[in-house]
């Protein structure tokens, strides 16, 4: 499985982007997909994660209410809706598949994509 996240870019404060993660490859053994985040000086953590019929999301307490995931099934791509972004929200962000568990662990992703860089400005 080959994952691609892009869409990032510049915003300012209070503004919206919204990523974009393209999957190929062997993309009907993905079962959960997630939405990670890396900001300068700092750990990965978990933002965001979407199941395979999209049914069930989980959010990091630090986006919710703020950032939307979805997917479409049939383009095979999950999207990161993020709104009212803030500085604290300046980061490379990764998109990653795993192919079984639940949407609510945010451990045990097997495929990574390569980051797409937010900056968000103040």
């Amino acid at each position: 499985v080959q994952l691609q996240a892009y869409g990032g870019g510049l915003v300012q404060a209070a503004g919206s982007l919204r990523l974009s993660c393209a999957a190929s490859g062997r993309t009907s053994s993905i079962y959960n997909m997630g939405w990670f985040r890396r900001a300068p000086g700092k750990e990965r953590e978990f933002v965001a994660a979407i199941s395979r019929s999209g049914g069930d999301t989980h959010y990091a307490d630090s986006v919710k209410g703020r950032f939307t995931t979805s997917r479409d099934n049939a383009k095979n791509t999950v999207y990161l809706q993020m709104n009212s972004l803030k500085p604290e929200d300046t980061a490379v962000y990764y998109c990653a598949a795993k192919v079984s568990g639940t949407v609510y662990i945010s451990s045990g992703y097997t495929y990574w994509g390569q980051g797409t860089e937010v900056t968000v400005s103040s």
